[in-house]
């Protein structure tokens, strides 16, 4: 009887991400936790806004792990007496928004101008460098706090100030990588194919720079989060009575002698949901690099051996 070897199956992706993200503890919590972010900021609104905007001069600056108030009073109440833990919940819609909607929008730009200058002619290239370079010139947040005073705060100006000013970051690395990319032998393979030069940017140079720009997006989130966290503690970014974690620090600001739980919480908020962000994005720095990917792999494959 003749016996013949079998390979196994290849995993699917998505299997094969998750037993990675599994090997990697800390990149598992912070999903968890980043999660639980997503899910208050989809659904803290419409659950817990009323109970957010009510006012209790009775609950002025109560203390935090005080439950005689009921469980909401957890973390304390502020200087009007409404429950921090519900604020921050609420409060997490209007901080995710503007992050995802700076990020979004200066990715998208970026990437597309990032594109351009890496494969079109050397003028082209120039011109949008030096678009790039006009941007950089000024400091970011130096920037956003002039626009904002002349245009007024709100979430949408708030928005595409943070957004032109990360447009950069996603311009210089896409662009870094088109040049890089576009001399590898399956881009010459394509172009003597005859592919249009949409075609290979969209088609075979888009997909190998996606994920080291995914990776810069994950980080750029947590920068726009502490931009918009320090605009608003300057006044400038969202006015009452929306509500961001930034705002809500800025409120608590003159408490901190005698009620520093007002600023601590949401403090603490951006500083887990950062560094949750952090520990994502190093994590797909490794899982989305195929040279890298062997170090999850390989650490998954020891568990299961030991186990």
């Amino acid at each position: 009887m003749a016996v013949t070897d079998t390979i196994p199956d290849e995993p699917k992706p998505l299997v094969r991400f998750a037993r990675m993200l599994w090997a990697d503890k800390f990149a598992l919590l912070a999903v968890i936790f980043l999660l639980a972010v997503l899910v208050m900021a989809l659904i803290g609104p419409a659950w817990l806004d009323a109970v957010a905007q009510k006012q209790n001069l009775r609950g002025r600056n109560a203390p935090p792990f005080d439950l005689s108030r009921g469980w909401l009073f957890v973390l304390g109440g502020d200087a009007l007496g409404r429950p921090l833990l519900a604020r921050i919940i609420v409060a997490t819609q209007n901080t995710m928004m503007v992050a995802a909607g700076a990020v979004l929008f200066s990715a998208i730009m970026g990437t597309v101008l990032g594109l351009v200058a890496g494969y079109a002619g050397k003028r082209t290239a120039q011109v949008i460098l030096r678009l790039a370079d006009v941007i950089m010139s000024f400091p970011s947040l130096l920037l956003a706090v002039i626009v904002l005073y002349i245009l007024g705060p709100s979430i949408l100006n708030l928005v595409v100030v943070l957004a032109i000013t990360r447009i950069p970051v996603y311009l210089r690395t896409t662009r870094a990588e088109v040049m890089e990319v576009r001399e590898r032998m399956f881009v010459q393979a394509a172009k003597v194919m005859g592919a249009s030069p949409r075609r290979i940017i969209f088609r075979h140079i888009l997909p190998v720079v996606l994920p080291t720009l995914m990776t810069i997006a994950t980080l750029d989130f947590a920068f726009v989060m502490l931009a918009e966290s320090s605009l608003s503690f300057l006044g400038i970014g969202i006015q009452p009575p929306e509500i961001t974690w930034g705002l809500m620090i800025a409120q608590g600001k003159q408490y901190l002698t005698n009620a520093w739980w007002l600023s601590f919480w949401p403090g603490l908020a951006i500083i887990l949901t950062t560094l949750s962000l952090n520990l994502l994005s190093g994590w797909m720095r490794i899982a989305l690099d195929p040279v890298q990917r062997w170090r999850l792999e390989m650490r998954q494959t020891k568990k299961g051996t030991k186990a």
